[in-house]
């Protein structure tokens, strides 16, 4: 880890910057998220969060915070890394929770909403 840090007062990104940036990359893609659609929900342009996904640039603290409201994980699953060779401990449950709460999130029709809404009454009826 000692090769991860740097020179204090030193603004340049890290391995660690690097390994949240990828990261955020998988979290993005999996809930299907464009950089533009993930960039407007976050309130940067698409640019600056693919400097964020290529670790070219670092997160702040309320920056991080605000992307792991969005996609809706837990900031500490930002730091978490799949080691090679490692199964994947993701939990689908949650995953698929994730995409759904992504495309009511986006939705902004109230009568969209309310066929959804239907839709998954219906389903959990099982």
């Amino acid at each position: 880890m000692i090769d991860d840090m740097r020179i204090a007062g030193s603004r340049s990104p890290t391995k660690v910057d690097q390994m949240v940036g990828e990261k955020i990359r998988e979290l993005r893609t999996s809930q299907n998220f464009t950089l533009s659609e993930l960039g407007q929900e976050l309130g940067i342009s698409h640019q600056q969060l693919q400097k964020y996904e290529t670790g070219t640039n670092r997160l702040s603290a309320g920056m991080l915070a605000n992307v792991a409201r969005v996609l809706r994980v837990p900031i500490a699953e930002l730091f978490q890394y799949a080691e090679a060779g490692t199964p994947d401990k993701r939990d689908p449950i949650n995953e698929a929770r994730a995409r759904c709460h992504t495309l009511i999130d986006r939705t902004g029709s109230v009568a969209k909403l309310e066929t959804m809404a239907k839709v998954l009454r219906a389903l959990s009826s099982d």
